[in-house]
């Protein structure tokens, strides 16, 4: 009797951890309430698509998404939640990050553990010099920004204004923007930077119009701030005044678009994806996308993919692994991996671990009844240059 307690027992005790190997788990940190609700409500968004489309068992292991919500901007809480998703939960992976405070304060705790962290959003250039073990398959916003420096000396815009958010994205932006338009030999006449948590825009907005520049170049992070600027911009009446709009697609952001109205009509921006991206894949994805997430989820914008294709990246390492995650295996896989996107091809780089990718000029124009961000020239293979 003894010896068949002691046989049941040692069913029990080593039957457990096969179960338990039997589950990858992803722990995705992001703001999922409060005022960057928005980033959060798309990145689970795009994770739901990537599962219509391929299902949620890669080399026989389950994928497990546990969410934790960091209400952000709040460092301290999203170290709390990786800390507690490592020790406690078991995560093989690290994914998510809204906004760049959040995905520094993580970066030294993946490091620590080994765990690969995903970024699918945070954009400032830094992040992934903070830890060996962080890929980026977003953007960086001076990827982004860049290119429209070009693009507006090109088209002739000669005397610019920029506004941007004060931390890490926008003063990266505005760096990127000023080096490549002062560098074509444009003029910048005034660097405004407005506060990240409830900002009041129409002080800066006057500002930019007592300057009469040509354009005002902007970055302020995607959601509802877009709008704000925007009817503030039309109310001040600087369109009246012959002041064009330059952006990073966060302006105009495909998810709120619509939101906006007339005021963001021919709103010139550069970003990396757009809702109205001509490409089987993208038209594949925009169907998936509603299928997974109904007529609540509204239309995915630039987070949504990068989250899809954040699964993506996690689901080629899982199947590459064999289901057996090790952290240092994972990075070597991660790096120079090519994904076929909805936004287009795109290239972890091998020495950043950065996303290699088209940068899009789009303009807003009103399509069938709805406004989209309409691409009308394009940059390719863009690395990030603030590295």
């Amino acid at each position: 009797m003894k010896r068949f307690l002691f046989l049941m027992l040692w069913i029990a005790l080593t039957a457990a951890p096969a179960t338990a190997q039997e589950t990858i788990k992803v722990g995705v940190i992001a703001a999922f309430s409060g005022p960057f609700a928005d980033i959060g409500r798309q990145m689970e968004a795009g994770i739901k698509t990537y599962f219509q489309v391929n299902g949620d068992t890669v080399a026989g292991r389950k994928i497990e998404i546990i969410l934790r919500d960091t209400t952000g901007p709040s460092p301290d809480i999203a170290k709390r939640h990786a800390q507690d998703l490592i020790l406690r939960d078991k995560v093989d992976f690290l994914a998510g990050f809204s906004l760049t405070p959040e995905a520094l304060a993580v970066a030294p705790v993946a490091t620590e553990a080994k765990k690969p962290m995903i970024i699918m959003n945070a954009a400032t250039s830094i992040i992934t010099t903070k830890s060996p073990y962080v890929a980026r398959l977003s953007m960086t916003l001076a990827q982004v920004a860049s290119p429209m420096g070009t693009w507006a000396f090109k088209s002739g815009i000669r005397r610019v204004v920029t506004v941007v958010t004060d931390y890490g994205p926008g003063i990266d932006a505005e760096t990127a923007f000023k080096a490549s338009f002062t560098g074509a030999g444009g003029q910048i006449t005034e660097s405004l930077r407005v506060p990240l948590q409830n900002p009041d825009f129409a002080p800066f907005i006057q500002r930019v119009k007592d300057a009469k520049p040509e354009a005002v170049f902007v970055f302020v992070p995607a959601g509802g701030q877009g709008i704000a600027f925007m009817k503030t911009f039309h109310e001040r009446g600087l369109p009246d005044a012959g002041i064009k709009v330059l952006a990073t697609g966060d302006l105009t952001d495909d998810h709120l678009l619509d939101s906006m109205g007339d005021p963001a009509l021919n709103v010139v921006t550069s970003f990396h994806y757009s809702a109205s991206h001509d490409t089987p894949e993208n038209k594949a994805f925009l169907k998936a996308y509603a299928d997974a997430n109904g007529a609540q989820g509204g239309r995915p914008n630039f987070v949504a993919v990068a989250a899809y294709d954040g699964m993506a990246a996690i689901a080629e390492v899982v199947k590459r692994l064999g289901g057996t995650i090790d952290g240092d295996k994972a990075m070597e896989i991660l790096k120079g991996m090519r994904i076929a996107s909805p936004r287009g091809p795109i290239v972890i780089d091998r020495e950043t671990r950065d996303v290699v990718q088209t940068v899009y000029i789009r303009r807003v124009e009103r399509v069938n009844g709805q406004l989209y961000n309409t691409e009308f020239e394009k940059f390719a293979d863009v690395k990030d240059p603030g590295k």
